[in-house]
C-alpha cells in the first residue's frame, strides 16, 4: 500500500484560519445532512488554494460568499478550493451514514444513540474542514432530530431550542471558547439524566449533567460526586476553575477510548462512569474517579491550552495523566497509586521502548495519528512531568503551571513552550533535562560499590546508559533525578562526603559519577530510585540480606515494596535456570518474619505479596524461553503458598473487611485478603475457602477475587457458570467474565475463546467486548498466547484480519504483543514474525495496522544487517 509518513520537522503554520463555524446537523440513521458555514481568513501573502480534509463524505453542494461555487477538486482525502479571496464565507453541504460507521470515528449511531469521536482526526468524517489542532474556531451548532431523540447535545451553552413542523425538534449550542475540531462533540438519544450543581471558587454556579442508559441512573451517582471532587481539587491545587455554565458527561457502551474531553460535553465509555457495589469492583470505582478527573482536568491542560500539532500530544496527555495521578493519590493513597503507575511502566512502557514501536514522548514521525495514543506518550510523558515536579518542588511546579496558563491560554502550543514556562520558575538549567522529550528508550542505571576496610570508606559509582532503540541508534546521557538513601543493617542513614546528595536526591547528568561515604560498618546498603524518581531500570547488585534490610529499614515504602519484587524476581531466575533448584529454607523464614512484621500495615503487605507478573519479568530478561519462565514463576508461586500458608491463612482469617464501603481502609483490607486468597487457592486444601468467599460475597470485588483465585482450582467452571447466570444482563460485568475465561491457562483455551466468540452477547463491533476476550488473551494469557506450536499467535492474527475491516483502531492496539517479539528466543520470534508477515500481505490492511506491522518487520531486517 502507498503510505504517507508525517514528520514533526515538516510542520508549517496553516495557510488559512477559520474563525467561526456554524454547523447544522440534521440527524438520520443512514443520511445525516450536515451544513457547515465557515468564516475563513487567508494568512499572509500567498496564492495557495484552501485544502480541506474529508473522509467518507458525500458532497452535496458548495457555496462561496452565498453563491454556488464549482472551482474545486474533490479526492478521497478531501477538497481543494481555488479562490483568490482573502476573507470569505464557505458553505458546505455534506451527507454521512452514521449507522454503517463501524470504525466509531466521526459521527456514528450505536445502541440507539448518535455519538461522535473526533480525536485525533475524526471531524473530517463529519464535514470538510482543516482538521488539525492549531485551527481554533468559535462553534455554534444546531442539532436537529426526531422527537424520539429527546436529548440533543453539543459543546458549550444551550442558546435556543424549539419544535419543527415535521415531528422534529432542534437545540442550538454556542461555545464561546475557540477550540480545535478534535474537541467537537455531538450526542443525541434518550437517556436517564442525573443533575447537580457546583459552585466555583469565584461563586459561579455550574449545572452538572450526567447522561446514562435508561435504567442505569443508580450507577451514576459516584461519577457525579467524583466530578465535584475533581473540580474542587483543581481549584485548590492549581487555582483553575471551570469556565462554562454547564458541564455534561454522556456514558455510551460503544467507544474506542476510555473517554474524551470534548469541551463541556465529555463522552465516556460507560465502564468509566457506571459503578455500584454489586456490579463494580474497588478498581472500577477507582478508575471511574480517576478518568472523570482526567477528562475534567483537560479543560485547562488540553482544551484552553491545546497542541499545535499531534506530535505534541504528550503536552496535554502526559501533563493531564500526571494531574490525575496526583488527584488519585490525594483521594486514595500515594503508595498504592505509585505502585500501580510503576507496574504500567514496567509491564507495558518498557516493552514498547524495547520494540519496533519505540519512540520519544514527543515522536518525530508517524503514518497513522491514532497510533500515537501510546503508553510512552501518556505514561512515560507523565513520568517526565513528575520529574519536573521533583526538581522544582510543589511550589515551583505551581509557579511554572501558572506561567504556562498565563502565557498560552487560548493557544495551540508545543512541548518546548511548556519547558520554557517551567524554566521561568526555577534556577535549574532545564536545557539538558529537555532531552527526555526527544530521546527514546529506557535508561539503565547501575551502581558499583567497593569498601576499603583500612580507610573505612565506601566508594560508589553511579552510571547510566540507554541502549539503542529501533528509531535511534545513538544515545546521549540524560538528566536523571535519582532518589537515594544509604543505610546500614540497623537502618541508620549516611550522607556522602562530596555533598552530591541533596534532600535525598542525586542528579546523574553524566555517563557516571562517584561519591564516597565513611562508615565503620562493612555493610552499607544503597537504596536507589525512591518512589520511582525516574522512568529507568536499575541494576543494584544487592545480596538477599541487603534487600531484606531495605524492606525492614527503608524510609520510602515504595522502595520496601520494590526490594521484595527484586527478591521474588531473583528466586524466579534461579528456578528458570533449574526448576528443581531448592530455595534456601532461610529465605522462607525471613519472608515469614517480614510478613508477620507488616500485619498491621495491610496496604504495604498486600502490595508486597503480589509476585511480579510474567510481563514484568520479561522486561529484565533477553532470549526468553516462555515455557521455562512461566514454569519458573508458577513453581515459585506454588512454593510461596506451600511454605507460607500458615502465616497467610492466619492473616486472611483476621482481616475484617466489615460491611461494604468504598473507602481507603476497606479497599486496602479487601485487596490484601484477595491477594492472599489467590496464593492459598494454589493448595487443594483451601478450595473450600474460595467457594465460601464466592457464596458469601456482597460486592463485586470479593466475587471477582474468588473467581480469579478459582482459576487454579477444579471449581472454576462451576463458579463461572453461576456468575454468568447471575450477571448475563449486565454488559460491563460480562466483560469481566469474558476476560477471566480468556486468561485461563488451560490447554483447550482456543476452543473456549472460539466458543465464547459465538456467545449471543459477543460482538466484534463492541470494542469493550473485543478487548475483554481477544485483548485479554493476547496481553495476559502469556502461556497460551506464546504456545510453542504458534497456535496462539495464529489465533490472534485470524481475529485481527476480521477486526481490521471493522475497527482499525482496536485492531492496532491488540496487535501490540505480536510486535514485541524482540525479547523472546529464536523459536518464538520466528513464529511471531510469520504472523506479522501474514498481516502485512493482507490486501486492504488499514494504515493503523500497517504502520505497526511494517515497522516491526523492518526492525527485524535492520537487526539482521
Amino acid at each position: 500500500m502507498s503510505v504517507h509518513v508525517k514528520k514533526r520537522a515538516d510542520y508549517q503554520p496553516p495557510a488559512f484560519l477559520i474563525s467561526t463555524v456554524n454547523l447544522t446537523v440534521n440527524l438520520h440513521p443512514t443520511a445525516t445532512r450536515v451544513v457547515s458555514v465557515l468564516t475563513i481568513n487567508r494568512q499572509g501573502d500567498h496564492n495557495k488554494p484552501l485544502v480541506l480534509d474529508g473522509d467518507k463524505l458525500t458532497l452535496k453542494s458548495l457555496l462561496l460568499n452565498k453563491n454556488d461555487f464549482s472551482d474545486f477538486t474533490l479526492s478521497d482525502e478531501g477538497l481543494t478550493i481555488n479562490t483568490d479571496e482573502d476573507t470569505f464565507e464557505l458553505e458546505i453541504h455534506t451527507e454521512i451514514d452514521p449507522k454503517n460507521n463501524k470504525a466509531l470515528e466521526g459521527l456514528y449511531l450505536s445502541g440507539g444513540a448518535y455519538c461522535t469521536q473526533c480525536e485525533a482526526e475524526g471531524f473530517r468524517r463529519i464535514t470538510y474542514f482543516m482538521d488539525r489542532p492549531d485551527i481554533l474556531a468559535v462553534y455554534t451548532v444546531t442539532v436537529v432530530g426526531d422527537t424520539d431523540l429527546p436529548m440533543l447535545l453539543s459543546n458549550g451553552n444551550p442558546v435556543d431550542k424549539g419544535q419543527i413542523d415535521d415531528g422534529k425538534h432542534f437545540v442550538t449550542w454556542h461555545d464561546p471558547h475557540p477550540k480545535p475540531s478534535y474537541l467537537f462533540a455531538l450526542v443525541a438519544g434518550d437517556f436517564d439524566l442525573l443533575s447537580d450543581t457546583y459552585t466555583t471558587m469565584s461563586g459561579k454556579e455550574v449545572a452538572l449533567e450526567l447522561y446514562v442508559d435508561k435504567g442505569k441512573k443508580a450507577q451514576g451517582h459516584f461519577a457525579l460526586a467524583s466530578l465535584k471532587r475533581a473540580m474542587k481539587w483543581d481549584e485548590d491545587v492549581f487555582g483553575l476553575e471551570y469556565d462554562l455554565d454547564i458541564y455534561m458527561i454522556v456514558a455510551v457502551d460503544f467507544f474506542n477510548m476510555g473517554a474524551m474531553e470534548n469541551k463541556g460535553l465529555n463522552v465516556f465509555n460507560s465502564k468509566f462512569v457506571l459503578a455500584e457495589q454489586a456490579s463494580a469492583t474497588d478498581d472500577d470505582f477507582f478508575n471511574v474517579e480517576s478518568v472523570i478527573a482526567h477528562e475534567y482536568f483537560h479543560n485547562w491542560t488540553g482544551n484552553r491550552v491545546t497542541c499545535r500539532d499531534w506530535f505534541q500530544l504528550s503536552l496535554k496527555e502526559g501533563l493531564t495523566v500526571f494531574r490525575d495521578q496526583q488527584f488519585s493519590a490525594d483521594m486514595t493513597s500515594p503508595l498504592s497509586n505509585r505502585i500501580k503507575h510503576v507496574r504500567v511502566m514496567r509491564e507495558h512502557q518498557f516493552a514498547e521502548d524495547a520494540s519496533a514501536m519505540s519512540h520519544p514522548i514527543r515522536p518525530d514521525e508517524v503514518i497513522e495519528m491514532n497510533n500515537f495514543y501510546t503508553v510512552t506518550v501518556y505514561d512515560k510523558g507523565a513520568e517526565v512531568i513528575r520529574m519536573f515536579h521533583t526538581l522544582l518542588g510543589p511550589e515551583g511546579f505551581r509557579r511554572g503551571m501558572d506561567e504556562y496558563i498565563k502565557r498560552h491560554d487560548g493557544q495551540a502550543v508545543t512541548c518546548d513552550d511548556f519547558v520554557a514556562a517551567m524554566q521561568s520558575a526555577t534556577e535549574i538549567d532545564l536545557s539538558h533535562f529537555a532531552l527526555w522529550y526527544s530521546q527514546s528508550g529506557t535508561p539503565e542505571i547501575s551502581l558499583s560499590h567497593q569498601f576499603n576496610a583500612q580507610t573505612g570508606k565506601h566508594n560508589f559509582t553511579l552510571s547510566q546508559t540507554t541502549p539503542a532503540t529501533a528509531d535511534q541508534a545513538t544515545k546521549q546521557p540524560l538528566y536523571i533525578p535519582v532518589a537515594i538513601e544509604i543505610i546500614d543493617e540497623d537502618g541508620n542513614q549516611y550522607v556522602d562526603e562530596q555533598g552530591l546528595i541533596n534532600n535525598g536526591l542525586i542528579i546523574l547528568d553524566t555517563p557516571s559519577l562517584s561519591f564516597s561515604v565513611s562508615a565503620t560498618t562493612e555493610k552499607l546498603t544503597p537504596v536507589l530510585l525512591g518512589n520511582f524518581s525516574a522512568p529507568v531500570k536499575v541494576d543494584n547488585p544487592l545480596e538477599t540480606d541487603g534487600l531484606l534490610t531495605i524492606f525492614t529499614h527503608g524510609k520510602d515504602p515504595f522502595n520496601r515494596w520494590d526490594a521484595m519484587q527484586t527478591l521474588y524476581s531473583r528466586c524466579i531466575s534461579a528456578l528458570y535456570d533449574d526448576v528443581t533448584a531448592p530455595i534456601e529454607a532461610s529465605l522462607w523464614t525471613d519472608l515469614e518474619s517480614a510478613i508477620k512484621s507488616e500485619q498491621g500495615n495491610l496496604e504495604l503487605l498486600g502490595e508486597c505479596l503480589v509476585i511480579p507478573t510474567f510481563e514484568t519479568l520479561c522486561q529484565t530478561r533477553k532470549d526468553i524461553d516462555v515455557a521455562r519462565l512461566v514454569a519458573a514463576r508458577n513453581q515459585f508461586c506454588l512454593l510461596f503458598a506451600q511454605q507460607l500458608s500458615k502465616v497467610l491463612n492466619h492473616i486472611f482469617l483476621h482481616i475484617d473487611t466489615g460491611d461494604y464501603a468504598y473507602n481507603q481502609s476497606a479497599v486496602i483490607a479487601r485487596r490484601c485478603k484477595n491477594v492472599i486468597l489467590a496464593h492459598l487457592a494454589r493448595l487443594p486444601e483451601f478450595e473450600h475457602v474460595v467457594v465460601s468467599q464466592f457464596d458469601n460475597a456482597d460486592n463485586m470485588t470479593d466475587s471477582l477475587g474468588a473467581l480469579k483465585a478459582a482459576q487454579y482450582t477444579r471449581v472454576f467452571e462451576t463458579l463461572m457458570a453461576r456468575f454468568e447466570t447471575q450477571w448475563c444482563h449486565d454488559a460491563l460485568v460480562l466483560d469481566k467474565w469474558f476476560a477471566l475465561h480468556a486468561t485461563q491457562p488451560k490447554d483447550d483455551i482456543l476452543a473456549t475463546i472460539t466458543m465464547l466468540s459465538e456467545h449471543p452477547q459477543f460482538s466484534l463491533g463492541n470494542p469493550n467486548r473485543v478487548r475483554s476476550l481477544v485483548g485479554s488473551f493476547a496481553f495476559y494469557n502469556s502461556e497460551k498466547f506464546h504456545a510453542l506450536d504458534g497456535s496462539g499467535y495464529k489465533f490472534v492474527t485470524d481475529y485481527l484480519l476480521k477486526l481490521d475491516g471493522i475497527n482499525p483502531q482496536v485492531a492496532a492496539r491488540i496487535v501490540t504483543p505480536l510486535t514485541q517479539w524482540q525479547g523472546f528466543n529464536a523459536d518464538h520470534q520466528q513464529l511471531m514474525k510469520a504472523q506479522l508477515a501474514r498481516l502485512l500481505n493482507h490486501k486492504g490492511l488499514s494504515k493503523d495496522l500497517f504502520e505497526k506491522v511494517s515497522k516491526s518487520l523492518a526492525y527485524d531486517e535492520q537487526h539482521n544487517h
